[in-house]
């Protein structure tokens, strides 16, 4: 069989390419670690390893709204920490402030203070979240939340909560609306809230008082007339219940109770006391708790204290409105706990999504490594066999090309 010069050359051609093709290939695999090179290499694997790529950039993303969360959460923390200080202070002060021994003077001072505590209280309430926002606006974080005005401060944002998905199965609020923290707060005790009539004469002071029995409320309005002067035992007092208009406990029963100082007052599962020496025609109310919000119960000790408190009424007056302060604070501070709380479990939920999403980037990681990396051991044994192929086949042709008649011919 003949074989012509041209076809040698063509064939030993396209076999030298071949050879030189598969081992730019194994050194191409080699430069990049990776086994495929292209979708065709591997069409299953490289589907498979679209998906894992895919899902680990989504856990990535988790990864960065975990920690625009956390940012965001911990700015709250920051300025709850402040107003939980705030409130600390402002009772210490009331405490002060309620001593028999202040001149109007010392009062004045005390109303000056806390009017400052309220500009402070303002400015955390409006606390910006680092983005131009603020932490406390609801879903309207780009408007101030509290605006003061003459008579009060008012609240601009909304009730919503934003949230982030944190989580392939879990979305986590960035923070909290203003009303949930600074407005809303029961009066009282939570249940009921007692109070003394602002034209009594006499020096008895109701107490807070606490719920003996949840189930016998009925949230009826009561008021605890006075009818006889002086000091027990000739003092009595009457109960009616305003909601029913009935005195309690109904007639023929005795409604006129003989009063004495200390001594327990229970109606419809409350309980409370009534000490000092109350005057005739002096009056105490028990009604349902209601809402106010924390500035309202700073700007209200700020008037008690500027108040006058010369006559033993006004002392009164006075000894009421901080206790009823007071009342008021420990509920402001229990709320801004209870939601402090929840700030620290959240932050601390987002700690364990985190340890949670770096495992499974590992996974991801991993799972990319098997169907992408390259067996180095392999494939430098494939290169190293492929260039010695290479090199026979380069010299084979050489010497093959170089032969001719012409060389023995004499």
């Amino acid at each position: 069989m003949r074989i012509s010069t041209s076809s040698l050359y063509a064939t030993s051609t396209a076999q030298l390419g071949t050879l030189q093709s598969q081992l730019a290939r194994t050194q191409q695999q080699l430069s990049t670690n990776r086994r495929m090179l292209s979708a065709a290499d591997d069409p299953v694997a490289s589907a498979r390893a679209l998906e894992v790529t895919q899902s680990q950039s989504i856990n990535a993303q988790f990864a960065t709204n975990r920690a625009n969360a956390r940012a965001s959460l911990s700015q709250e923390e920051v300025a709850l920490t402040g107003v939980q200080q705030l409130i600390q202070d402002v009772q210490v002060t009331a405490v002060a402030a309620g001593s028999g021994i202040n001149s109007a003077s010392d009062r004045a001072t005390f109303a000056n203070e806390l009017a400052g505590r309220l500009e402070d209280l303002v400015a955390l309430a409006n606390t910006s979240d680092g983005n131009g926002g603020y932490v406390f606006s609801g879903y309207k974080v780009g408007t101030m939340p509290f605006v003061k005005t003459n008579a009060s401060v008012d609240y601009q944002g909304d009730q919503g909560q934003v949230q982030l998905q944190v989580g392939g199965a879990r979305r986590i609020a960035m923070g909290d609306a203003g009303s949930a923290v600074f407005t809303g707060i029961p009066t009282g005790n939570g249940a009921f809230v007692t109070a003394s009539s602002t034209t009594n004469g006499g020096t008895g002071v109701i107490s807070a008082g606490t719920v003996s029995d949840p189930h016998q409320l009925t949230g009826h309005r009561y008021q605890i007339d006075f009818s006889a002067p002086g000091a027990p035992p000739m003092s009595s007092y009457t109960i009616t219940d305003l909601t029913t208009n009935t005195t309690v406990p109904p007639a023929p029963a005795a409604a006129v109770v003989p009063y004495t100082s200390g001594d327990a007052i229970k109606i419809g599962g409350m309980s409370f006391d009534i000490k000092g020496a109350p005057a005739a025609g002096d009056s105490f109310s028990v009604q349902p708790s209601g809402k106010q919000d924390l500035f309202a119960t700073l700007s209200k000790m700020i008037d008690t204290l500027r108040a006058p408190a010369g006559t033993p009424a006004e002392k009164q007056a006075l000894t009421d409105g901080l206790a009823a302060a007071n009342g008021n604070l420990s509920a402001a501070l229990d709320k801004v706990l209870t939601v402090r709380a929840s700030v620290g479990l959240r932050q601390k939920e987002l700690d364990t999504l985190d340890t949670a999403g770096a495992d499974t980037d590992v996974q991801y990681a991993t799972t990319l490594s098997g169907l992408q990396d390259l067996d180095l051991v392999k494939a430098i044994s494939q290169f190293t066999q492929q260039q010695a192929t290479l090199d026979a086949a380069q010299k084979t042709f050489k010497a093959v090309s170089s032969l001719s008649l012409f060389n023995y011919i004499g």
